[in-house]
């Protein structure tokens, strides 16, 4: 028997309250699942009906054993939907906030091959390659955030309580100060008299920023395609985003998608503005009947290696296989430039760091030591 599903926090009571209402998929209830809940569920979905289990009866046994909570109502809501007959691929759409259009199309594709524990299973090894991916860029991320936060409070702590103390005391020797210590001062003075205007329109601006990224458009597509073009950021996202493109499109052509639904998909999911309009004009073109190499090139996405190995693949037949290598090929390329970027960015953040540390020690010691020296001839 598989082994449980992972556990997640308990959540309200299923949807119909205590009452005894049922759970119906025309108002399934929405709530944050794990992705890696998502995942679990899948390999033991293709566990499951790989040993011969009915669909139906394998998702009540996983329905069953998953502790209440969104995903459980989720899974209730699919044992309703294909106990009344519903395919699960359409089910599964139902309920986007697990199930994407990628799952869903490639659960749809398995169920017309009559290969659906097959297909669930390439659907779990690709969820969990990409969660492998993520999760390491998100802890190379980790010590830079930490430093820059670190770095940015102390600053700020140290300009609007601590400089200001000390320019106290300089105002009552009434000594002269170096110009390095006026501008410290000065901008200290600046930050404590307009510190609504000094914090609130950095965040105002991010705010701002993340508001038009959410409603895509031209700002989304130029920051993207800016992006792509930062030298040393630029080529980490470039690869970062074929290698998403090339395991997406080539896991979609092996489940048997076709060509045009698989470009489609991959357009739909994809998170990148410069990618979808790349993705989009390779659509149009395959749909007059022409191969994808040659659009591919044309797009400016995509680099000869790519573009050659896609023309390899279509030439022999072999699409799907050359797309998974150029995934796995650009994966491990993805891996050494995100090792080599945070190596600079750790170093560079901590130089800069004890710079802006060493000016305000200099500012700041520079007229103390020339009170300190009238003190001593007058004494």
């Amino acid at each position: 028997m598989a082994k449980r599903l992972q556990r997640t926090a308990p959540a309200p009571a299923r949807a119909g309250g205590d009452n005894g209402g049922t759970v119906g998929s025309s108002a399934p209830r929405r709530g944050r699942v794990a992705p890696d809940l998502v995942t679990e569920f899948t390999t033991q979905l293709a566990t499951l009906t790989g040993a011969g289990i009915p669909i139906v009866k394998a998702l009540t046994i996983l329905e069953g054993q998953t502790r209440p909570g969104p995903f459980k109502t989720v899974l209730q809501a699919l044992v309703e939907d294909v106990s009344a007959g519903t395919a699960l691929s359409e089910a599964m759409a139902k309920h986007p906030q697990c199930f994407d259009t990628l799952f869903a199309s490639m659960v749809r594709a398995g169920e017309a091959g009559g290969v659906l524990d097959k297909i669930l299973n390439r659907i779990a090894q690709f969820r969990e390659k990409a969660a492998t991916i993520k999760s390491k860029i998100k802890g190379a991320m980790i010590y830079p955030a930490v430093v820059a936060v670190v770095a940015i409070s102390v600053v700020s702590a140290v300009i609007v309580f601590v400089i200001p103390k000390f320019e106290e005391i300089f105002d009552s020797f009434g000594t002269e100060l170096p110009r390095l210590t006026r501008v410290l001062l000065d901008t200290s003075r600046f930050t404590v008299d307009y510190w609504y205007l000094v914090f609130g329109l950095p965040l105002a601006a991010v705010l701002l920023h993340i508001a038009l990224m959410r409603q895509g458009g031209a700002y989304r597509y130029r920051v993207h395609k800016l992006l792509l073009r930062t030298p040393a950021l630029g080529p980490l996202i470039s690869k970062s985003m074929v290698a998403g493109f090339a395991r997406t499109f080539g896991t979609l052509i092996e489940s048997g998608v076709p060509h045009l639904d698989a470009l489609g998909i991959v357009r739909d999911t994809t998170g990148n503005a410069v990618l979808v309009e790349g993705v989009e004009q390779i659509r149009k073109t395959v749909r007059e009947g022409e191969g994808i190499a040659r659009p591919m090139g044309e797009s400016g996405v995509f680099d000869d290696l790519v573009v050659n190995m896609v023309d390899v693949g279509e030439a022999t037949g072999e699409l799907d296989k050359m797309l998974l290598k150029v995934a796995d090929a650009y994966d491990v390329a993805v891996d050494r430039r995100i090792d080599a970027l945070f190596k600079i960015v750790e170093p560079v953040l901590l130089i800069f760091m004890a710079v802006v540390v060493g000016f305000i020690v200099v500012a700041l010691f520079m007229p103390l030591m020339s009170i300190m020296s009238q003190l001593s001839a007058g004494g």
